[in-house]
């Protein structure tokens, strides 16, 4: 399998997609021409409903890739979305609510049509929202449950979860849980599963059966019976597949 699974679109400061824009490039490479692009995590970005939402997303992701020299489509637009993955050259997913992302891909039929062309080698990426359908469940999204999928089972294309923009502030009053605190209640009940805190400008690079973390930061390590410790960029995560 080939996945690019980026924690975070933009950072401070910087235009959208702007930190992993050479990691994208470089992922795809010349072999890839057209993006499939799915932006159902996308609910809130013109006032106008679904459907203007994620025209909107489409076009500023496609402004991004078109400068990279891809050309990128999105499947809201398609007559029979699962042909459309099957047809993919390779597959974009974008960020939001996680939540919606899955609702939508589960009544599209699409989630297992992902795994099935990934699995065969097409070139996935997301970022956010898209790196958690990668996992086997949507549970350590950090989203508001604003509709409720058919199942909370995502691609499982990876066998551990991740927890994107990871954060290990906890704010001066706040009253709430941190994240790793959230984190810690998820492997009490699920004590199989390693989670990956993946924080900001970081991302988790697999190809050749080889992945690695890339990025600014150290991502964070959770196992049931294990204190969180962490993993940088060039060690060995060979672990996550045991």
């Amino acid at each position: 399998m080939k996945l690019l699974l980026i924690s975070n679109s933009t950072m401070a400061g910087e235009s959208y997609l702007g930190w992993p824009q050479q990691h994208i490039k470089d992922f795809l490479q010349s072999s890839v021409k057209r993006v499939l692009f799915i932006p159902y995590a996308g609910v809130n970005l013109s006032d106008k409903g679904l459907e203007a939402s994620w025209d909107l997303y489409e076009a500023k992701v496609s402004e991004v890739f078109a400068k990279l020299g891809y050309e990128l489509y999105s499947i809201h637009h398609q007559e029979d979305p699962i042909a459309a993955i099957k047809e993919a050259e390779s597959i974009a997913v974008g960020g939001g609510n996680t939540f919606h992302l899955v609702y939508k891909l589960h009544q599209l039929g699409l989630m297992n049509a992902i795994k099935v062309q990934v699995e065969k080698g097409i070139p996935y990426m997301g970022w956010s929202a898209g790196s958690n359908v990668a996992c086997p469940s949507l549970r350590t999204t950090n989203d508001m449950p604003i509709v409720e999928p058919a199942s909370f089972d995502c691609t499982g294309l990876v066998p551990f979860q991740i927890n994107p923009h990871y954060l290990d502030a906890h704010p001066q009053g706040h009253g709430g849980e941190t994240r790793q605190q959230r984190i810690k209640e998820f492997i009490a009940v699920n004590r199989d599963l390693y989670v990956v805190g993946l924080r900001e400008a970081c991302l988790l690079l697999m190809q050749d059966q080889h992945l690695q973390l890339v990025g600014a930061h150290p991502m964070r390590i959770f196992r049931y019976g294990q204190e969180p410790y962490e993993v940088n960029p060039g060690e060995s995560l060979d672990f996550l597949f045991k």
